[in-house]
């Protein structure tokens, strides 16, 4: 399954190309409520420089909107499909999105 991201690209004061923000949503359906996900996501994140949200959906899943460079956010996903040690997740599913240059990462409340 190929994915297309939403991408900016960041130049720095001398000119350089930096790496391409890109921004992609995700959604995880399984055991992924009750189980810290939403704090696990979060500590993974910030760990990893993602920018970003994360929330409940009222289906019992977990919505992310993540933003970082494809390299990143590739782990990112890996790290999503597996979540923490008491989830059990069955489906992530991925679509790319326009970047909103997110300042941090947030455990959103619906």
């Amino acid at each position: 399954m190929g994915r297309i991201f939403g991408r900016e690209r960041k130049t720095s004061k001398d000119g350089d190309l930096e790496m391409e923000m890109k921004h992609i949503n995700i959604k995880i359906t399984g055991k992924v409520q009750g189980v810290f996900f939403r704090t696990s996501t979060k500590a993974v994140a910030d760990q990893m420089g993602i920018k970003g949200l994360i929330r409940n959906e009222k289906d019992n899943s977990v919505y992310i909107e993540a933003e970082g460079d494809e390299t990143t956010l590739s782990i990112f996903l890996e790290w999503c499909n597996e979540g923490p040690d008491k989830s059990i997740v069955e489906n992530v599913a991925v679509e790319d999105g326009e970047v909103k240059n997110y300042r941090n990462f947030e455990v959103a409340k619906k």
